[in-house]
């Protein structure tokens, strides 16, 4: 094996949140099934949370390693440092193993941290960029980045007719479009990702051919993606990794299986799982109005809230729907979307969170608030043919009334719940298809090997 391994050795740089570890770690373990070696690196602060069959750890340091950005409590002051810190110990772990047996000939860096790509040239290596967004979102801000769309985008400029794209109106748009000065250090982080981009070796993106071909067909010139998604793990998808059952990398705590336990009580597809991932918070009005959905529909439920989170559940709700419902603080979300128990995944539309439900066959209620979940929940919806987007008021709230009718029409038995579950079993069986092998995905994989491999 190590003759093999010799002249390709990959290290993979995340920006250190769960949703951005996970696909990267992915794509190493995928690179490691096939004879790359392949190391992580990440910060001080996350490097105990990551284990994975055959793939090294390393730390680098983002100048917060007591606490990460939690420590920073600003993200202009935490981006700065993570570049200065982050330069420096990533050209560190390059020289460390520069006169070794497995010397790095290669950086695939999460394409929030573009200053990776300079390290990488900087010691005389290819880099490579990955995005954690869909194609549609990418092809969206490099245009953004080119100067061929201004913003903000205005209501009367709507619907917007981009190439390889659906006609996308306000609702559809990712939030910074339609509002940049609302979150101004986010919407630099993603336009950055696209200053030096033209310098990079190779662009990935986390989809397939048959997903989001045509997006990425029409913006070739400005982000040449090749597609090698989606990175949920083997078990879930051709199993051609052994004991590949789980991302290996967990931020938060994990609990008993008290709630698998609980799902085995329960009818095949009779179970609404929610969650909305690891950022968002929801305001407690939100949190109320789904709460007592939940509680008036007909379905059982199994709700994902963080403890942080947890005081804005009306009182008393958890004791009161004991019978019918579930709330935990974590789940393995993999394991939960698996079970033969959930019949829908009530989600925020994180690009993550899509990927896992559409590979794992599940119908979907999107109920996306800001950035980028506003885009992918309009290709579940109209697209993909996968689920429905429950509708906000005046206000942005999805009321209780809308998320019961939402549940009706994936749960309940009528021609909409059928057309979405064939759809859903569709677009699993083209997920799968992609990355086994031969696959779309799986041949761009191969391609990236063979390079590393013989060095040309």
């Amino acid at each position: 094996m190590e003759g093999k391994n010799q002249g390709a050795h990959v290290v993979f740089l995340p920006y250190p949140s769960q949703g951005h570890i996970n696909p990267l770690l992915q794509f190493a373990k995928r690179l490691a099934s096939k004879g790359v070696k392949a190391t992580l690196a990440t910060t001080r602060y996350t490097v105990k949370s990551i284990c994975a069959a055959n793939i090294a750890v390393e730390p680098i340091s983002d100048g917060f390693d007591e606490g990460g950005f939690s420590q920073a409590r600003n993200a202009d002051v935490y981006l700065k440092a993570f570049r200065d810190y982050g330069s420096k110990t990533l050209s560190q772990l390059i020289h460390k193993y520069k006169d070794s047996f497995f010397p790095i000939n290669c950086v695939v860096y999460d394409s929030f941290l573009p200053w990776a790509l300079d390290v990488a040239k900087e010691n005389g290596i290819y880099g490579a960029s990955f995005f954690t967004n869909s194609a549609t979102v990418c092809a969206i801000f490099c245009r953004i980045h080119c100067g061929l769309i201004s913003l903000p985008v205005k209501q009367d400029e709507m619907p917007l007719l981009l190439p390889g794209l659906p006609p996308l109106n306000l609702p559809d748009l990712p939030s910074f479009v339609k509002a940049p000065e609302s979150y101004p250090a986010y919407l630099a982080m993603k336009l950055s990702q696209y200053s030096n981009l033209e310098k990079a070796d190779w662009v990935f993106g986390n989809t397939f051919e048959k997903l989001e071909g045509e997006a990425v067909e029409a913006v070739l010139d400005l982000w040449p993606g090749k597609l090698i998604g989606p990175m949920v793990p083997s078990a879930f998808l051709d199993g051609r990794i052994k004991g590949d059952e789980g991302y290996g990398a967990s931020l938060w705590n994990p609990l008993s299986d008290e709630y698998l336990k609980w799902l085995e009580t329960k009818p095949r597809e009779s179970v609404a799982y929610v969650s909305f991932g690891s950022m968002v918070a929801l305001a407690a009005e939100q949190m109320e109005e789904i709460a007592l959905g939940l509680k008036c529909s007909n379905t059982h439920f199994i709700w994902v809230v963080r403890e942080s989170e947890i005081g804005k559940l009306p009182p008393e709700f958890a004791d009161s729907t004991k019978e019918k419902g579930l709330i935990v603080t974590w789940c393995n979300q993999l394991e939960m979307l698996a079970h033969p128990a959930i019949g829908c995944f009530i989600t925020h539309c994180g690009w993550n969170s899509t990927l896992e439900g559409l590979s794992l066959g599940v119908p979907m209620i999107g109920v996306p608030k800001w950035a980028d979940q506003l885009t992918d929940a309009k290709f579940i919806e109209e697209i993909w043919g996968v689920g429905v987007r429950a509708k906000e008021d005046e206000r942005g709230i999805v009321r209780r009334e809308e998320l019961i009718s939402c549940l009706k029409q994936v749960m309940e038995e009528g021609e909409r719940s059928l057309e979405i579950r064939r759809n859903a079993s569709k677009w699993k069986a083209l997920a799968k298809e992609a990355i086994s092998e031969g696959g779309s995905s799986d041949k761009c994989i191969d391609e990236f090997v063979e390079h590393l491999k013989c060095g040309n």
